[in-house]
């Protein structure tokens, strides 16, 4: 019982400690001055650049594939066209 009573204790005061340390890291991202703070702040800012760029460019790849789809219509109307204007032209020779 003593032993165990020993290892709580010890538990006890290391979960102390590392309460206390929380609260520390928790206390160091609300202060901006810290270094934790600064580095979380700009982590924050990249991601949030990273996901606007993210956002641009799969609006630009969507734009793209329109614009592709487009000039494959384009392309299979001017094969039917050309091959029209071939028969033709065999025709008048």
């Amino acid at each position: 019982v003593a032993a165990l009573q020993d290892e709580k204790n010890s538990l006890m005061s290391e979960n102390e400690i590392m309460n206390d340390r929380l609260e520390q890291l928790d206390d160091s991202l609300d202060d901006p001055n810290t270094m934790v703070a600064k580095k979380y702040f700009s982590a924050q800012l990249q991601l949030e650049q990273l996901q606007e760029e993210n956002f641009r460019l799969e609006a630009a790849k969507d734009d793209y594939r329109a614009h592709c789809e487009d000039l494959e219509k384009q392309l299979i109307e001017l094969q039917h066209r050309n091959n029209e204007l071939t028969s033709l032209a065999e025709e008048s020779r």
